[in-house]
This record gives structure tokens, sequence and C-alpha cells, in this order.
């Protein structure tokens, strides 16, 4: 089968690899029809991520038709249309069972590895390096899905790919990142980071009740569909940005700030700014974790979706002295699936609102360095091979 598969830093092929098979009885093997390239990726493609092999198929966001079915899943036959959470995670450990699906003790077979690092394992992940457990991908024809019988959820009748493919990773990344904000009815939240996880949070958190909600980023694409949602927005790259958040909420602040950008964040060249880069050095930049901690209220809570893989400088002082509340995580898939589906089959929201750009596999190489360098105004791009 034909798949995009990680070479080195900048470096993405399209491919010949071994097709999948059934290799336990809870396994599904599916056809493809549409997968995504997320966020996430560029940082296996920026080289942030270690533990990446020369030839691993990339991607985590896919949905596709059964073909195969191992003899002991119950839940799924061949033909059912499904999409796969990014997470893979078995149902019956302690963390599954209480719903934190990412936490999983049992899906990662290198977790012993990955605890030597963190110091305990999490779930195996799609596509996305030997310390998530090394999976191949489903930036493929053709997709191998353990524990089959706990993730993948059916697809109703009636839905096309492109309103329900995103449920596989950014939608209930961005609804828990809303989640995890705590927001109440009434409240302002702040929303770091209009790519796609940000749009669905800054979505999420007007279906929770926010009353208001400012979207921070540079790029005029991304900033006009985050206003399309209903969001106020500011370009990052002009002026004191704190001054003009503290303008925009008379002084206050935001009750919530969602930091959707993670380790990759750029700065907007202030004094702040310097100071991270001289104590940074090589590390991760957290531009704009510490940018949500000087904006957020007292008192107030952060959210952090954003991914990070080491360490970073970040501006404890101000976060204990403001008695902030720091949420995070990889997302729980799995336990949004059914609620957020039904949000999409009632028409609350089409998540295919987010889609700039349609390829083949082929034109995946290109559509990496389109997305990593935000240009053409790509801000999602879904691969249908």
């Amino acid at each position: 089968m034909k798949a995009l598969c990680w070479h080195g830093k900048g470096d993405i092929r399209c491919e010949e690899v071994p097709d999948p098979t059934i290799e336990d009885g809870r396994d599904v093997v599916i056809r493809v029809t549409s997968c995504a390239i997320c966020g996430s990726d560029l940082h296996l493609y920026g080289g942030f991520v270690p533990g990446m092999k020369s030839g691993d198929v990339m991607g985590h966001e896919t949905m596709g038709e059964v073909v195969a079915v191992g003899k002991d899943n119950q839940k799924l036959k061949v033909g059912d249309r499904v999409v796969v959470p990014f997470t893979i995670s078995c149902g019956d450990c302690d963390y599954c069972r209480r719903g934190l699906y990412s936490l999983c003790a049992r899906s990662n077979p290198n977790g012993a590895e990955q605890a030597k690092m963190i110091g305990y394992p999490t779930a195996g992940l799609f596509g996305y390096s030997e310390m998530y457990g090394g999976f191949a991908g489903g930036q493929a024809e053709y997709l191998r899905v353990p524990y089959a019988d706990v993730g993948p959820i059916k697809v109703p009748e009636g839905l096309t790919d492109d309103q329900v493919l995103f449920l596989s990773d950014i939608f209930p990344t961005g609804w828990m990142a809303a989640e995890n904000a705590n927001i109440q009815p009434g409240q302002t939240v702040l929303v770091f980071g209009c790519g796609p996880v940000g749009q669905f949070a800054i979505r999420s958190a007007f279906m929770m009740g926010a009353e208001r909600v400012i979207a921070i980023d540079q790029v005029a694409e991304r900033l006009q569909m985050a206003r399309d949602a209903g969001a106020e927005t500011l370009d990052f790259s002009e002026g004191d940005l704190q001054a003009r958040i503290k303008d925009m909420t008379h002084g206050v602040g935001p009750d919530a700030v969602i930091e959707a950008v993670g380790l990759e964040s750029h700065g907007s060249g202030s004094l702040l700014e310097k100071v991270q880069e001289t104590v940074a050095g090589k590390m991760e930049r957290p531009y704009a974790l510490n940018e949500a901690i000087i904006a957020c209220r007292p008192g107030g809570t952060i959210s952090l979706p954003g991914v990070f893989v080491g360490g970073v400088p970040t501006m404890m002082g101000a976060f204990v002295a403001k008695g902030l509340t720091l949420k995070t995580g990889q997302t729980h898939v799995q336990k949004y699936l059914e609620p957020l589906m039904q949000k999409v089959v009632d028409g609350q929201i089409d998540p295919s609102f987010l889609i700039t750009h349609k390829i083949g596999l082929e034109d995946g190489p290109d559509a990496y360095k389109t997305f990593q360098g935000k240009a053409d105004g790509c801000i999602k791009v879904v691969i249908n091979p």
C-alpha cells in the first residue's frame, strides 16, 4: 500500500509499505477513506519528537471502512464505516474505566521505556514515535486498529467523511480544552492560537456558555475564521499584547485561558520573549504558555492542550502568586465520541468548516511544507487515499 513515511526532519515521502494485517483478536483493519495532517504532525516533521525511525508511517486523524475483523471483536463487522481515535486504549485498565483513555496503562508496548522519561506509561498513539508504541499511522491506504472494540465509533447514515473525520482528534481536543477551562456562563475566555484545535476550542467555549471569546494569532485566515465563529481577535505581532488584553477586559483579565499552541510558539518581540530566549537556549518555546499565565486574571484557569515534549522555562512565580489552576493532558477521545457525534447529527456544529485543502496521498509531502509554512491560506489539510 501507499503511505506517507517519515525519513527525518523535513523529509516526508509517499512510498510503498507492507499492508497491515490482523495481529490480535480485538483488531480490525480499515481501508482509509479520509485522514488529515495535524499540527502535532508538524512537531514530528520539525524533528522535535524523539523516537522516530526512518520509514515510520505518519498520521493519527483517520477514518474509513472496516475490511477485516479479528475473531474476538464483537463490536464491528466488515463494511462498517468508522472514525478512529488517535489514542489507543484497552478499555479494561483502571484509567480507561475512569474515562481517562489517554492514560491507558496497557496499550503502549513501549510503556516501560516511556516511563523512564515521564515516570509512568501512557496510552499508545497512532503514528507518533516509538515512545508512544511505534504504531503505524493512518496517512495511508490501510490501517490496523488495535483494541478496535473500544476505540472506533460507527458513523451514522447521512454524514460525510468531512463532517466526522475530526472526531478522531481535534474536535474532542478543542472540546476537552474548553471543558478543562472550567467555563461558567457569562465568562470571558482567551484562546491563544487559532489553528485547528484553537478553532474548535473557540466554538466549544461558546457552546459551553462563554459570553466572550478573545482569540489570538497572527495569520489573517485563522483570525478571520475565529471571527466567523463570533470571537473577538488580536494579532499578537501588533503592539503590546498584554496591554491590549487588559484593555479588552476592562483591566480585569480573562476568566480562563486556553493555550492551543504548544512547543513551537512564537513570541511578539516583547521583553518577556527576550528573557525566555535567554533562559531557554535550545529548549522548547513556551511563549504562548507564559503569555497565558501573565494574561489570566488572578484565581483563573489555564487549559493546556498544546503539545510539549521536554523541558520549558515557565513563569512559575506569576502562576503561583496569582493562584491559577492548570489543567492539561492528551485528549480522552473515546469519552467524547458519542456526545460530539450527536452534536454533529443534531446540526449544532459542522466540523467541515475547517477544511481548506483536499489532496491525495501523493501530494502529502508538499502539503506538509504548505501547512508548516502557513502558506496558501492553509488551515487544515484532508487526504483522501
